[in-house]
């Protein structure tokens, strides 16, 4: 009985420990979320590419936010009338 007791208490004591101290302290460590954001993977709708958003070419069209990896694919999206000769 007292072996189940002693742990009982251990068991008690790892989870308040886990829940209120580590898991907050590793919570705290994590990339804060406004750099997660910027990292989060962004489609180029031209070539389908994946790109981190920080890399990517942001332009607002028609009231959308687009993300392109090059000019390239930006003409490309914009259509003949944006090609300089």
């Amino acid at each position: 009985m007292r072996f189940l007791l002693g742990f009982l208490f251990w068991g008690v004591l790892l989870y308040l420990l886990w829940s209120y101290v580590l898991r907050p302290l590793i919570a705290r460590l994590e990339m804060p979320r406004s750099d997660r954001q910027q990292d989060e993977l962004v489609k180029d709708p031209v070539c389908q590419t994946y790109l981190p958003r920080s890399r990517a070419l942001e332009r607002t069209i028609h009231g959308t936010t687009r993300y392109f990896c090059s000019e390239t694919c930006l003409r490309r999206y914009l259509g003949p009338s944006s090609i300089k000769s």
